[in-house]
């Protein structure tokens, strides 16, 4: 799950270019929204392709986005819970 964490952090700064963002100083629990990363709708529209095209994981509902796209912890364990192996 470390690495997982570790793949997660980096490929999420570098695909939504957060230039001022070092993957390596974020913690697991560093929220996807508001405080942590201030994400907004159209970066959750690619977080969620993200984790589709390289975890072959899907999102298909705001009810489970809710509960999964909260922190880099909540997305790995859904990812390892849901990947297909």
């Amino acid at each position: 799950m470390q690495e997982l964490l570790k793949e997660l952090k980096v490929k999420i700064v570098e695909e939504l270019q957060l230039e001022e963002v070092n993957p390596a100083m974020l913690a697991d629990d560093t929220p996807f929204f508001a405080d942590g990363l201030g994400l907004d709708s159209v970066d959750l529209l690619v977080l969620v392709g993200i984790i589709d095209r390289d975890y072959g994981v899907g999102i298909f509902s705001r009810e489970v986005g809710e509960k999964v796209l909260v922190d880099f912890s909540t997305l790995a364990a859904y990812i390892e819970k849901n990947r297909k192996r």
